[in-house]
Parts: C-alpha cells; structure tokens; sequence
C-alpha cells in the first residue's frame, strides 16, 4: 500500500506528501474559491490519466507523443475525460491504433471506465 498525506495550508490549500518523496500543491481556482497555488483535485486526475503511457514497455519509439486531456464538468464533478493522443509521425496507422488499445488498459483509465473495483474506506481518529 502507497501512503499519501495531504496537510492544509488553509482554504483549499493542501501540501500532498506522496511515498517515495514525491510533493505538490493542490488547490482550488480563484473562481472556485481557492488561491490558485496548484492545479484541483479533479485536474490532477486528468493529469494523471495524461501522464499514464504503457506503451514504451512495448519497444516502440514514441518521440514527442503528447496526451492531451479535456474534462467536463457538472458542477465540481467531472462528467467526461476525452483523452487526445498526438503520435509523432514514425508510428504506423496499425500502430496508433493498437496505441489506443493500450491506452485504455491503463490503471487510472481503468479506474475511470469503472473496470476496476475501488474500495474507499473512510476512517476518523483525533490528532
């Protein structure tokens, strides 16, 4: 199991501690309330189904590949995520189409098609 471990600075402000000596800020927008010092929750999830790619572990040189993700929303639910994949131009038409295949066995992708069951527990205890 992963730790991760968000303190709030205040507001929305959270300083995101992830195993492995990983950190960021999250936060709100301005708009939405917050200050703005780092990207939502809900875009570092998009930014965390962008930044996903298998397909290296396959030997192909993918170059300059980008990932571009659009998130829609309802409210402050996202409601869709419709990921764009710009192949640079060495990969064949078979290969990008077997690169999208690839691209949707993707853990966080997974996760978000509801392929995978998730168990959130939620627990309470004084500092």
């Amino acid at each position: 199991m992963v730790k991760v471990l968000a303190k709030r600075r205040e507001g929305y402000t959270h300083d995101v501690e992830i195993e492995g000596g990983h950190t960021l800020v999250i936060d709100e927008p301005v708009a939405d309330g917050g200050a703005n010092a780092g990207p939502s929750p809900t875009r570092t999830l998009g930014a965390a189904l962008a930044a996903e790619m298998y397909a290296g572990r396959k030997g192909w040189e993918l170059g300059e590949l980008e990932v571009e993700v659009e998130i829609a929303y309802d409210g402050a639910a996202p409601t869709a995520f419709d990921v764009t994949l710009r192949c640079p131009g060495e990969l064949d038409e078979e290969q990008m189409q077997r690169l999208l295949k690839i691209a949707a066995k993707c853990p966080v992708h997974r996760l978000l098609s509801h392929e995978t069951t998730v168990t959130v527990t939620d627990h309470i205890v004084r500092c």
